[in-house]
């Protein structure tokens, strides 16, 4: 397909307004950022906001009322918004990947329905199909199916319009991503507020008891096992892995940023006593500097890693079946390499970054601590060690990447 010139500058005007939005959201989380998470309330109001900016229908098509945006937007919108505040981030990330998951597991048909639907009435999404974790138990009845069981971790729970689950089908143990709608009879769930991060991220467990499931609903197979599922299909995996990546790049560049205003007001740590007042001024202080200067190349260094990965799925997504599995396989290499970089970046940026900023980082007063404790709890459930393992499975024996969903 050959894009015009005018086509092209179209998508980029598209594109920098969607920017502009999504800057103007984060400019308002990050005004109240540390009182609403010390509070902890549920983010309804936040989603609110997604929703009157037209954030959670960004990815959706232009015929159904949607952004008509690609993923590289919606990636910029996840970091964007993810800098201001992890959570809602987090939670906006999960979003754009579970309301797209019909594309990757359903027919032409049922996608389209499920996302013109989801498009009219604005909803926000959650769930998870992670396959780490159990799958809930689908078995047939007089009209369609019923889902029982219960799953520990799901995004969104305590917010979302409809979750995607993780089910096994009963008696064959096909696993399958199942449309489930909250507030119907026999589910329980709701935002669970034992983590130390990802406050307002409204994470929980599910419960379902003989949920009815329309065949409509169960949307495709998981399954990874070889010929089961589509080169194209396959693309869900770098897809949710890049989501992963944006959200660490974008807390990561939050605290540099915060750091960055905050070392020009307040006098460096390590700087000798003067009795004469502080005036403020640009930090001098060589550790400072220099601290400072590691934790910029490792973000930028990731950064560049993500684009390249960004890159590389939008072209692989715009070639729709036409894609093999060799494709396929590179980018979801692409992926975990920049979800690795990004990980350690964020680890290592909001671990460090605390030293620059001195005995102020410890005060819940400016909650700097926030982007740590987001930063942390993300990477503990998105381990970097097992993808640094298929990443050298791939390069020294072409052995492809598993089809393990971690959402």
């Amino acid at each position: 397909m050959t894009v015009t010139v005018d086509e092209a500058t179209d998508a980029h005007a598209g594109q920098a307004d969607w920017l502009h939005i999504a800057r103007e959201v984060a400019d308002d989380l990050a005004a109240d950022a540390v009182e609403r998470e010390q509070a902890g309330k549920a983010p309804l109001d936040e989603v609110a906001q997604l929703r009157e900016s037209g954030l959670l229908t960004l990815l959706a098509p232009a015929e159904y009322g949607g952004g008509g945006a690609d993923w590289r937007t919606a990636y910029a919108a996840v970091r964007t918004v993810a800098a201001a505040d992890g959570a809602i981030g987090h939670l906006l990330g999960s979003h754009y990947f579970l309301s797209s998951s019909a594309r990757f597991f359903a027919g032409p048909t049922q996608a389209a329905r499920t996302e013109r639907e989801s498009t009219a009435r604005q909803w926000c999404w959650g769930g998870g199909i992670a396959s780490h974790e159990p799958p809930l138990i689908l078995t047939p009845a007089a009209d369609g199916y019923l889902l029982d069981g219960y799953q520990k971790f799901a995004a969104g729970v305590g917010i979302a319009d409809r979750l995607v689950l993780r089910a096994a089908r009963y008696g064959t143990g096909e696993p399958l991503a199942v449309l489930v709608d909250p507030t119907g009879p026999g589910v329980v769930s709701g935002a669970s507020g034992d983590t130390f991060g990802q406050r307002l991220a409204a994470g929980g467990a599910v419960e379902c008891d003989a949920v009815p499931v329309s065949a409509n609903d169960v949307l495709g197979s998981l399954s990874p096992d070889e010929g089961v599922l589509s080169p194209f299909a396959s693309l869900a995996v770098p897809t949710v892995r890049l989501v992963s990546t944006q959200y660490c790049l974008g807390v990561a560049e939050g605290l540099l940023a915060e750091v960055h205003e905050h070392g020009k007001a307040v006098r460096s740590p390590w700087q000798p006593f003067s009795p004469q007042p502080w005036t403020g001024g640009l930090p001098q202080d060589p550790y400072q500097l220099t601290v400072y200067g590691e934790l910029a190349v490792a973000a930028r260094a990731a950064s560049a890693l993500a684009d390249q990965a960004v890159d590389a799925l939008v072209r692989g997504l715009a070639r729709g079946n036409d894609l093999d599995d060799e494709e396929g396989a590179e980018i979801a290499v692409l992926a975990s390499v920049a979800e690795a970089a990004a990980s350690r970046a964020a680890q290592d940026v909001t671990t460090r970054a605390l030293d620059v900023i001195g005995v102020d980082a410890a005060s819940v007063w400016y909650g700097f601590d926030r982007f740590w404790r987001d930063a942390r709890t993300h990477t503990l459930r998105e381990p970097v060690a097992h993808r640094l393992r298929e990443i050298g499975d791939y390069f020294l024996n072409g052995v492809h990447p598993p089809f393990t969903l971690p959402a």
